[in-house]
């Protein structure tokens, strides 16, 4: 506290009227009292009505009519600074003054007031400019001391916010941004200031705060802190700008492209549809040549049957003989017409415009109603069918008809890649359980012509082909992709020209949980 006081300049003034209000005005709000690094002790004027005394009364002085009288003010004041130019009164006083008390002329105050005034017009003037240029900035600009307390606003801040300078300055920041009488917690929001005084850097972030209707508004903040020389901070720059229209801009364009995917899946989803069945369309189309003749072969063979019993029936009462005969072609005919069933079944089955509808299923099964509704496409083209199917292959969870539709699509994609071959035309089917990894695997092994290296890249885009004009149009091995990848599955191609193709497909294991199938996820999560 010694120390404390040394540094103390105690001040008293004598005379100055006019002259000595405009220098209270002047230097009183800028002393600093609070670290008493000078302190106005009292003002001497002979009349106690001049605007001098009547200011000093105010601000709490003590006054005085005669200077003599400031020598027994405890404590006593260090300097004298003569207001009044009366060479006599400073003659008096500097011989009348206690020892070690300074006097400050009239005329040495004076010269130093008016460089003191020209400086603080100077900076005034340049105050006003600063205040110019940031009343002219769009973003606001506050300064916010360490206790959060608003202390200057640009005009920006003002107008946009639709404050007044009464309602903002001198008050705390989250009085005026969140409408709270306390500190902003972290609860509530992630308090700048605070995030600054932590880390001790610039810190940026958007924020929400209340305008003076209490409507929400979204704020992007940087606070910058301003350094004392002991490290301490002395006050927070808060450069800040309103960004509620841009993000309702950027929610209603957000909001408008989940409107635009949404239809685009929707789009998407039917275009799938619509390619399943064309495709589907297609391998009918091979089918049905092929289907004509395996259930016309049959439907003959019955037909001749038929033909023969009425003419024995014709020649006479039947015999044993005849009845044996009878006997033996009824059986014939009752294996045949459950032939044509069946391939009639498995074709309308297989014809039929069908969503998604996952089920339990064998995947041999899957393959051997494929290969019997390809049975005459396989025979007119001298296909030799070699079968590995393993009998312990689990169920898994999937759609039936487009499985079905995948496997068509590699068989007969097999036959015409071993059309123009020798006479060795073999497809190897194979299936394989994988249930360690939680997969089952279906391969299709042809000897055919083979895919050249430079197509293999390209070939499960839809349209693409390598047949020749009206053999295909390039979208059964896109679509049979596409239903695989739904069923959270792949398909690999391994070809080499001249020794032919081997296509495997990979299927995710789905099981079976309290009676009811359990999907999962079908697009590869179980």
């Amino acid at each position: 506290m010694a120390g404390k006081k040394e540094r103390e300049l105690r001040v008293a003034f004598v005379g100055g009227g006019k002259f000595g209000k405009e220098v209270l005005e002047r230097i009183y709000p800028v002393l600093d009292l609070g670290n008493n690094n000078l302190q106005v002790l009292a003002v001497a004027d002979p009349d106690p009505a001049s605007p001098f005394s009547v200011l000093a009364r105010e601000l709490g002085l003590r006054t005085v009519t005669n200077h003599r009288e400031l020598y027994d003010i405890r404590p006593q004041a260090q300097v004298i600074i003569l207001l009044d130019p009366k060479e006599n009164i400073l003659h008096e006083i500097i011989e009348t003054k206690p020892a070690g008390v300074q006097v400050v002329p009239y005329n040495m105050f004076l010269f130093f007031w008016k460089a003191m005034n020209a400086e603080w017009r100077n900076l005034r003037k340049r105050n006003e400019e600063i205040e110019t240029i940031l009343d002219s900035i769009q973003d606001f600009i506050l300064v916010i001391t360490p206790q959060m307390e608003i202390v200057e606003v640009n005009r920006s801040f003002l107008d946009q916010m639709g404050y007044t300078r009464e309602e903002v300055i001198g008050r705390k920041c989250h009085e005026v941004f969140q409408k709270i009488n306390r500190q902003c917690s972290f609860s509530d929001i992630v308090c700048p200031l605070n995030e600054v005084i932590l880390n001790k850097r610039p810190s940026q972030q958007v924020l929400t705060r209340v305008d003076h209707r209490g409507e929400q508004r979204y704020i992007e903040v940087t606070i910058f802190p301003m350094w004392e020389k002991q490290g301490k901070i002395s006050k927070f720059i808060e450069i800040s700008r309103d960004i509620t229209e841009r993000k309702r801009q950027d929610e209603e364009i957000t909001r408008r492209l989940e409107e635009m995917v949404e239809q685009r899946t929707r789009e998407l989803k039917e275009t799938h549809a619509k390619l399943l069945h064309q495709d589907k369309m297609a391998s009918l189309g091979k089918l049905s040549a092929s289907v004509v003749h395996e259930v016309n072969n049959p439907i003959t063979g019955i037909l001749n049957l038929t033909m023969l019993m009425k003419r024995i029936l014709d020649e006479g009462a039947p015999g044993e003989k005849e009845l044996r005969q009878f006997r033996n072609y009824l059986e014939l005919m009752d294996t045949e017409t459950r032939r044509i069933s069946r391939i009639v079944s498995n074709l309308l089955a297989f014809s039929r415009q069908s969503k998604m509808e996952p089920k339990l299923l064998n995947l041999n099964k899957v393959i051997e109603k494929t290969l019997l509704l390809n049975a005459n496409l396989l025979k007119i083209n001298r296909v030799q069918i070699e079968k590995e199917l393993d009998p312990e292959l689990p169920e898994l969870v999937g759609s039936e008809d487009q499985l079905q539709q995948v496997f068509m699509n590699l068989v007969s994609n097999a036959v015409e890649a071993m059309e123009n071959t020798g006479e060795k035309r073999i497809l190897g089917i194979k299936t394989r359980n994988a249930s360690e990894q939680g997969k089952l695997y279906v391969s299709f092994r042809d000897t055919g012509v083979g895919i050249p290296p430079e197509d293999l890249s390209r070939l499960f885009e839809p349209f693409f082909t390598t047949k020749k004009k009206g053999k295909g149009v390039g979208l059964g091995l896109s679509v049979a992709y596409g239903i695989v990848e739904e069923h959270g599955g792949s398909i690999r191609v391994r070809s080499r020209v001249g020794e032919g193709s081997t296509f495997t497909v990979e299927l995710p294991l789905r099981k079976e949980m309290d009676g009811q199938i359990q999907l999962g996820e079908l697009h590869g999560h179980s």
